[in-house]
């Protein structure tokens, strides 16, 4: 059975920071309403954008329609030469290396939009690379399981043989409730204590450091590279 690994966007592949914090920054003024502290707005990466600022501004707030105003300021942010979402270093190389093994799937759990995930495929040219995208136009925020569930089972991949990576712990919590093993990366927008808290199993601190996990041949019948280096330090 192939292996299939699924990676999370903003903040694991996609250094979308600056772009993340200005579009909350124009949606809030736009709503007179206080903005966030860039530390506070970052910690709400990889949730959908209702969640996301149902827990900046409570239940009572204008959910919907700051998700409004952030996905217009956003798409106005994209074609801004200001404003990039560069690949982290060294993610572009392992996605290719990791597309051309015949042991491997891809996958794509995000809570960006599928509007936001094909212009990232254009935009590297990733068309077909992935067996599976899920976004947060096709299931429940993170850290609901449904997106990986659903990944799974368009792969046909068994929870054994799946891995998810991300950068929060919503991605780490989203894959203990599909029983899937959950690898963090140091670069993006939790910190790792909290990333282990969350469930994962390691964290890593480079892109070089997460293709060594992924050396050698994949095989659940045998204790190779993935499961002899998943072990909480």
């Amino acid at each position: 059975m192939l292996k299939l690994i699924v990676f999370d966007v903003d903040g694991t592949l996609v250094d979308s920071q600056h772009l993340i914090v200005e579009a909350q920054r124009r949606a809030f003024s736009e709503h007179g309403l206080p903005v966030p502290p860039r530390k506070e707005a970052l910690s709400v990466v990889g949730l959908s954008l209702p969640d996301a600022f149902r827990r900046l501004v409570g239940e009572a707030g204008p959910i919907e329609s700051l998700s409004h105003s952030y996905r217009k300021a956003f798409q106005a942010l994209r074609i801004d030469p200001d404003y990039e979402e560069p690949l982290f270093p060294g993610m572009a190389d392992l996605v290719a290396r990791l597309h051309r093994r015949d042991d491997i799937q891809l996958g794509i759990a995000t809570g960006k939009s599928r509007r936001g995930v094909d212009h990232l495929v254009d935009k590297h040219g990733w068309e077909r690379w992935f067996a599976t995208i899920q976004t947060a136009d096709d299931a429940p925020s993170k850290p609901d399981p449904a997106m990986l569930l659903q990944a799974m089972a368009e792969a046909g991949a068994e929870p054994s043989m799946t891995v998810m990576i991300g950068d929060t712990t919503y991605d780490m919590m989203m894959a203990r409730s599909a029983g899937v093993a959950a690898i963090g990366v140091g670069w993006g927008y939790h910190a790792p204590g909290a990333l282990f808290g969350a469930g994962a199993v390691t964290v890593v601190e480079s892109a070089a450091s997460l293709s060594d996990l992924f050396s050698g041949p994949l095989d659940e019948a045998q204790p190779g590279p993935v499961t002899e280096r998943l072990a909480t330090p």
